[in-house]
């Protein structure tokens, strides 16, 4: 991608990396597309918690880790070159999962919950991301190996988060029901991943390629347990389902009592 700049040749080699910074750049913009549409499809879930006032039996911790997972990546891609598309994702990614964890903190059901929620903030937002950030500032030298150490703790973030959901499946083969894995999940896990990992390859990145690539295996797994059980009538079905099953990027991990959206941990670029 870099040759790019260095050889604006007119002949054949010129012409092959032209079209292949103009394909990466495509592909970049179409996964800023799905990945915004799978930041912003919680909305729905949150506009009842602020209508309804409470979180009910709603837990924050998805989004705390989401946060610090596009926290993340937007640093990544702030310092690795050429990584405006993976940064401007994820800093609007960072946005509304802020927006989503101040909705927790305000609407709390109990005071419990909202010092649980403040604590993982501090913990994991805050104080993980601000060892990362100075530990790579001041303590590792050299652009290069900067990118390396902050790739390596995205790729393994993003790997267990894209993993978490499969959790999911032991419950449907269990039951004979996919009301315990909403459709839409495992679908934006199957886009979202396939998109980002074929951008990946163009731009060589195994950072990127790796938990992305996982992703999409993963989500095509759960595409296909969920043509093998969506016909069964085992099992009734959640009053809300329809709701969680869009809420796909940040899926709320509900109480015991309920019975979906148990395992779902959303994932991001």
């Amino acid at each position: 991608m870099h040759l790019f700049f260095l050889l604006p040749s007119t002949g054949f080699l010129g012409w092959q990396l032209r079209a292949m910074n103009s394909t990466l750049f495509i592909i970049g913009v179409i996964g800023n597309i799905i990945s915004v549409l799978v930041f912003v499809s919680p909305i729905p879930t949150f506009w009842r918690l602020v209508r309804n006032r409470s979180t009910e039996d709603f837990e924050a911790a998805p989004y705390v880790l989401t946060l610090l997972n596009t926290l993340l990546w937007l640093y990544y891609g702030l310092t690795k070159p050429d990584g405006l598309l993976i940064a401007t994702v994820n800093g609007f990614g960072a946005v509304m999962e802020t927006i989503y964890v101040v909705l927790f903190l305000v609407y709390a059901a109990d005071n419990v919950k909202r010092v649980k929620t403040a604590k993982l903030v501090a913990a994991l937002d805050i104080g993980f991301f601000g060892i990362v950030f100075v530990a790579t500032t001041f303590a590792i030298g050299g652009l290069d190996m900067k990118i390396i150490v902050i790739g390596l703790i995205c790729a393994c973030l993003s790997v267990f988060m894209y993993g978490s959901p499969l959790a999911a499946v032991r419950t449907v083969i269990a039951s004979r029901s996919v009301e315990y894995m909403p459709f839409f999940l495992s679908f934006f896990l199957f886009l979202n991943g396939g998109v980002w990992a074929m951008y990946a390859i163009l731009d060589r990145d195994v950072f990127l390629g790796v938990p992305n690539g996982i992703g999409c295996f993963l989500g095509g797994i759960q595409l296909v347990i969920y043509a093998a059980y969506k016909n069964s009538k085992v099992g009734c079905q959640s009053p809300n389902n329809d709701e969680v099953a869009y809420d796909a990027s940040t899926s709320l991990l509900s109480s015991d009592d309920r019975r979906y959206g148990q395992n779902d941990v959303s994932i991001r670029v």
